[in-house]
């Protein structure tokens, strides 16, 4: 694990100060600069892009990884990069003609009445072309394991825009037309500077002629594609399917709801940029109690973590919307539907790398195939009933599906499981925590009070983790990071 905290530490940091800049963003400046109409739009627009993300890219910034290691000389090595460079390309122009015969009877089906976004249907496939080609030079970094700067572009970059260009808004220096068409440019910017790190590690020559084992390729790059899109769909074709039923502002006020809970995967975003290289290392060399060992210890690390993160926004969450506009809390429950679905992503661990970068792989499209049917389902019946709420309790019931099985077939075929004692200990002091800080608030301003809080929950439960030595790693790096402190 030693290179694993390492890399995440740095990911850590670059992650959450990404964060940081997209809850300004989201919490304060696009609900205060933007009216909640164009803010459903950008919502929309960029979940439909991240939807068609997987179809550009056809997969293969996974294949990368999974099959860079196996490459036996550099010849291989230049003529997978030269696939999974140029293949896209076939594959996107193919996309971008059946996009344009069909998007305006998506939209028509799916939005009309309640959106109109007709003209600005060309921003996603250049979005989502954008985003393609940025995770293939991001997974080339990746399985050199060097993830940081690249995380740095996923995480802060485009928000880093986003947010000079929401106060351009503000000051009436651009409209909020020019605003999405600088998304645009904002997202082709990343992956161009991304394109530029990868070739500076190692040039690009291209080679003529498939890899060896093309077939192979392909086949997993297929799957990837469903794959990828499962996950994306996962989490924004809710985001999609609320228009159907509602209004764009509603669009806006889960989509605020959404970010919320999305932090409480961020400690899984940051070590998964490492952790998936590693699994598919320790998979193809066949060492599998190292791999056993990487599974249980990254799994109990982010609960940890991750645990941390849920109550500080649970705990929070009602004093959080006393700062935001008027009609956003309507999104409260979503936060604790969709967090407690974060929460469940975030305890398996790597047990997703480790299902894709094994022989079981095809086993996840069956797995995935069903639940974007339950989810489908799930938001039919749910939206009409309960609004935003219903969608988020569509993804709760969707991801606790889709995970239990994946966990249930990693530990059956596989034989090895992602818990331990220390997880129940942990959950434990999980729920103490919640209990004892649960139903309280100072009365003070709710930015005083949610600092306040927040500090004495921080104190109280890393103390308690401590103290059980829940997790060896999380003790040593505390120690670290105290002898560094004396030294300063």
């Amino acid at each position: 694990m030693g290179i694993v905290i390492k890399q995440s530490s740095g990911n850590f940091v670059i992650t959450y100060f990404g964060f940081a800049i997209g809850a300004v963003n989201a919490l304060f400046l696009y609900t205060n600069f933007l009216e909640q109409e164009y803010y459903g739009y950008t919502q929309y627009l960029l979940s439909a892009a991240n939807i068609l993300m997987p179809f550009m890219a056809f997969g293969v910034h996974s294949s990368l990884i999974r099959f860079f290691s196996r490459c036996t000389s550099e010849k291989e090595k230049d003529q997978l990069l030269s696939f999974v460079v140029l293949l896209p390309l076939l594959i996107s122009s193919l996309v971008a003609v059946l996009y344009g015969f069909f998007s305006e009877a998506f939209v028509t089906h799916f939005l009309s009445p309640n959106m109109d976004v007709s003209k600005y249907l060309w921003m996603i496939p250049v979005v989502g072309l954008a985003m393609a080609y940025f995770e293939i030079f991001y997974a080339y970094a990746k399985v050199h394991l060097r993830s940081n700067l690249g995380n740095f572009l996923s995480e802060v970059l485009v928000r880093l825009l986003a947010m000079i260009m929401l106060f351009g808004v503000h000051y009436n220096w651009i409209t909020t037309d020019q605003f999405l068409y600088g998304l645009v440019v904002a997202y082709v910017v990343q992956a161009i500077w991304m394109f530029i790190y990868a070739v500076s590690m190692r040039p690009l020559r291209f080679q003529i002629g498939f890899p060896h084992n093309r077939n192979e390729i392909l086949q997993f790059s297929a799957f990837i594609i469903v794959s990828g899109s499962i996950a994306t769909l996962l989490l924004d074709l809710d985001k999609l399917m609320i228009p159907r039923y509602n209004s764009p502002e509603a669009v806006a006020i889960y989509g605020v709801a959404g970010f919320i809970s999305t932090v409480i995967a961020v400690p899984a975003r940051a070590m998964n940029h490492i952790t998936y290289p590693l699994t598919a290392q320790l998979i193809a060399a066949e060492k599998w109690a190292e791999l056993r060992s990487l599974y249980q210890k990254s799994a109990l690390t982010l609960q940890i973590i991750g645990g941390l993160v849920l109550l500080g926004i649970f705990l929070n969450v009602k004093q959080l919307y006393l700062i935001l506009p008027a009609g956003y809390e309507a999104g409260y429950w979503s936060v604790i539907l969709v967090g407690l679905a974060k929460f469940y992503d975030v305890i398996l661990g790597n047990n997703n790398a480790i299902l894709v970068n094994t022989k079981h792989y095809k086993w996840a499209l069956t797995f995935g195939v069903g639940v974007v049917v339950l989810m489908i389902t799930f938001n039919i019946w749910l939206i009409p009933l309960y609004g935003i709420t219903g969608a988020a309790l569509a993804t709760l019931m969707s991801v606790a599906i889709y995970n239990t099985v994946k966990l249930l077939f990693v530990v059956s075929k596989l034989k090895m499981s992602p818990f331990s004692t220390a997880t129940l200990k942990s959950l434990l002091v999980i729920l103490l925590t919640f209990a004892l800080f649960f139903g309280w608030d100072f009365q003070f301003h709710p930015i005083l009070n949610i600092i306040c809080k927040s500090v004495l929950i921080t104190i109280f439960y890393i103390v308690l983790v401590l103290r059980l030595k829940l997790s060896t790693e999380i003790n040593d790096a505390v120690l670290q990071l105290f002898k560094k402190l004396r030294k300063a």
